[in-house]
């Protein structure tokens, strides 16, 4: 007779994940073994032809300043110093700013570039020079006006904990295009994490596999992946096969699709050894392309993980992103004003991020990869002033934000979408988080709206219950 608590375990493993085997595919696909006939039919792949196969997503965590950067707006300079008229602020709720603020000119130059007429700020002369490869996005908006629940909202689809990141989904959806290394991977730069922590990156209730893995700019580049003293890698092997056959026997017992996610990642990991130091050697790299990025070779920057991120997508990786602290431009000191900390920010990234987007195209990747640079949120028009502060600072600024993006099917030269006279609110084609994803999804081959996961009794999606696509960013 059949164990009863197996046969019960069988039964309701069968009626959770019966509509939901793509993570047994994309574990049979990193282990090189072929679909059976059942998961073939299960795996999601795109919904349609796809413009774009992968993303590089660079989020400059702490939120730059697109008064500064990208929306020129002249009346600021004829109220600078005066307080914002009320009807602007009634019923807002900010994050720090109290009473009623003075309105803040920006002390940076803008200037038209290219034939497309893009208007960039001073502080980012590379960006500049590739105006014409950019779809600017000067509409953006979110729910959220603080950096955790902001970070998590965009990249999760909600300010709840626990829901899947969009290189998750991505994962889940069309796995990766690499034996060898994960589909999403993770880098960091600047002098913290993100306020969202791994929820920017975690699979939430997707099987464990489709996480993001985070690498590292020194030192080994994932921790724990080489050998301990004492172990070579014929022992190794023998090792991972006792372990995949008591995890076998464990995963028929219990039907938990997490020890399948488990087996997939001990073999992973086993076939990082080798390609991953040599992703990460740029030894094989141009000094004229160390040049073009600005890379010194043994040192992080956000400019190693943009190399890093080319290095990556070149041998298969899905969706790499790229999380830079220190755009939050308070105004409390010199280290989060937009006098001396925006400036610097700027020099830590407009190089490499301009040069990410012409090193793409001329190497015939641009076409078929979506580069995202933004925040999570933007900045006021107004001058915080906390505490009396003699810095000039802008606060948090849910309403508006500028973001640009490059390749994967989007139209070149564009500049969408319209703030008002004092960059307050939004006052032509506003495109909301959802809005962001479900465009995205769509140049990926992906219907936002069919790309689900059924989990605690209802389909979930990355866009939740919203979200257009914005065609008139389409090429």
């Amino acid at each position: 007779m059949q164990d009863p608590n197996k046969r019960g375990s069988s039964r309701r493993h069968f009626l959770k994940h019966a509509g939901s085997g793509l993570g047994v595919a994309a574990m049979g696909q990193l282990l090189g073994v072929p679909a059976s006939a059942g998961q073939q039919a299960a795996a999601r792949g795109p919904h349609f032809a796809a413009k774009a196969k992968r993303v590089i997503y660079l989020h400059m965590a702490g939120s730059p300043s697109q008064l500064d950067l990208f929306d020129e707006k002249p009346a600021l300079a004829k109220l600078d110093g005066k307080e914002i008229p009320t009807r602007f602020i009634e019923n807002e709720r900010f994050a720090f700013i109290k009473g009623v603020p003075k309105v803040l000119a920006s002390p940076y130059k803008f200037k038209q570039h290219g034939e497309s007429g893009a208007n960039i700020s001073e502080l980012l002369p590379h960006l500049a020079g590739i105006a014409d490869k950019l779809t600017i996005v000067r509409s953006m908006h979110t729910e959220q006006f603080n950096h955790g629940p902001a970070q998590i909202f965009l990249n999760t689809g909600s300010a709840t904990i626990g829901r899947p990141s969009f290189g998750s989904w991505l994962s889940y959806a069309l796995g990766s295009e690499s034996r060898d290394l994960p589909a999403f991977v993770v880098l960091n730069s600047g002098s913290y994490l993100p306020s969202g922590g791994a929820s920017c990156w975690g699979s939430g209730f997707l099987p464990s596999v489709h996480q993001g893995v985070r690498f590292r700019s020194q030192g080994d580049p994932v921790l724990f992946l080489s050998n301990p003293e004492g172990m070579d890698a014929r022992t190794r092997r023998r090792s991972l096969d006792a372990l995949a056959q008591l995890n076998r026997e464990h995963l028929s017992d219990s039907g938990d699709p997490e020890i399948e996610t488990r087996i997939a990642q001990y073999e992973l990991s086993e076939r990082m050894q080798t390609s991953v130091p040599a992703l990460a050697d740029l030894g094989s790299e141009s000094q004229a392309t160390l040049d073009m990025y600005g890379v010194t070779p043994g040192q992080a920057s956000f400019a190693t993980n943009a190399l890093m991120a080319r290095r990556l997508i070149e041998r298969g990786s899905r969706f790499v992103q790229l999380f830079h602290w220190g755009w939050d431009s308070h105004g409390t000191g010199p280290g989060d004003d937009i006098m001396t900390s925006l400036p610097l920010r700027c020099e830590q990234t407009d190089r490499a991020s301009a040069a990410l987007v012409a090193d793409l195209e001329q190497r015939g990747l641009l076409d078929e990869t979506l580069v995202v640079w933004g925040g999570e949120f933007g900045r006021t028009p107004m001058n915080e002033e906390r505490n009396g502060s003699k810095f000039f600072g802008r606060d948090h600024h849910p309403h508006a934000f500028t973001i640009w993006m490059a390749g994967g099917g989007l139209k070149p030269g564009l500049t969408y979408g319209a703030t008002d006279e004092l960059g307050y609110f939004i006052e032509a084609n506003p495109v909301s988080v959802n809005d962001l994803h479900a465009t995205l999804l769509h140049q990926l081959g992906l219907d936002h709206e069919r790309l689900t996961y059924s989990h605690q009794g209802r389909d979930f999606r990355l866009t939740d219950v919203a979200g257009s696509v914005h065609r008139a960013l389409l090429a």
